[in-house]
């Protein structure tokens, strides 16, 4: 045991054997800092470690056990990376579909016209991952059909092959706004990214009886006009969706009303602002925010009005 060999040390003067403490990339030892201050820790002493997701150990054990001895930790502690290989793009492998341990390689063979990165035929799988990514370019230059977007489209007839430096052009479905350029170019075989399409307004008015908003534009050739209005799309009415909507309820709760109108409620872009204005004998509390404020990314900072102290009150 450990006590009857520190013991012996004692007795007979063996001079007494250390290991670092050990520091394992990727991995953790089983209360770490209880044993930390012991460090350098005494032969004979026995650890477990376990390690960070994606990573296991050589013994693919949750924790794994390791004994300072007269020649440093035993087993070595380390943490390998697992790299799970994709189907490959243009190409094919028997890794397909399979996890790698760190320091496997992987034979990979690319279709006619297609190699991958650097012309080679091999990927390692590493500590940070695969060591190039597993897909085969054009070795031409030239690229496939462009990628699909979400909610969106290419503006020309898609082909089964671009020419190298070959330009596509996306748009939008409507009410969709575009996120990126427009444009993906094809370069060594590979597309740029392309744009993303993401929801851009939603309904919120569709009777142009509710077109009651403050400010009011006579002689408007709409039927109605007013400064929080975005787009007339197929006759109704459509907004931004990071839009605020004042709330009566919140409103009535704060003794406040809107500035231009008593009653309703408005809607307002993010960024722009709203007023309002206290309720009959009522005043700005002393920690309300001003009674003219910003909407933003669809929030209210509500202004707040107390009752006015009245001369006849006790």
């Amino acid at each position: 045991s450990l006590f009857v060999r520190i013991l012996l040390q004692n007795i007979v003067k063996i001079p007494m054997r250390y290991c670092d403490f050990p520091k394992i990339s990727h991995g953790i030892l089983h209360d770490e800092k209880k044993y930390e201050a012991f460090s350098p820790v005494l032969s004979g002493n026995v650890f477990y470690y376990s390690c960070e997701y994606n990573f296991v150990s050589p013994t693919n054990s949750f924790w794994t056990r390791i004994t300072c001895t007269d020649a440093g930790w035993s087993p070595t502690p380390k943490c390998l990376r697992l790299c799970f290989f994709p189907f490959v793009e243009n190409g094919n492998s028997t890794s397909s579909g399979q996890t790698h341990l760190q320091g496997d390689i992987v034979q990979v063979v690319c279709n006619e016209g297609y190699s991958l990165q650097n012309n080679q035929n091999t990927i390692e799988c590493t500590e940070e991952g695969w060591s190039i990514p597993p897909k085969c370019v054009s070795t031409t230059g030239k690229c496939g059909p462009p990628p699909p977007i979400d909610n969106g489209d290419i503006t020309s007839f898609p082909l089964p092959q671009y020419p190298p430096s070959s330009s596509i052009e996306y748009q939008c479905q409507s009410l969709y706004k575009m996120e990126g350029s427009k444009n993906i170019t094809c370069r060594n075989g590979e597309w740029s990214d392309p744009p993303k399409c993401l929801r851009k307004y939603f309904i919120l008015i569709d009777n142009f009886s509710s077109c009651l908003l403050i400010p009011y534009i006579p002689f408007s050739t709409q039927p109605c006009h007013f400064l929080y209005m975005y787009e007339l799309f197929n006759n109704i009415l459509v907004f931004f969706s990071d839009a605020c909507v004042t709330s009566e309820e919140i409103m009535e709760k704060h003794n406040i009303t809107l500035k231009w109108r008593e009653f309703g409620k408005i809607y307002i872009q993010s960024g722009d602002y709203v007023e309002f204005k206290c309720k009959f004998r009522h005043k700005p509390a002393k920690t309300s925010p001003p009674l003219r404020t910003m909407c933003i990314d669809g929030h209210i900072d509500y202004p707040t009005c107390s009752k006015k102290r009245s001369w006849f009150s006790g």
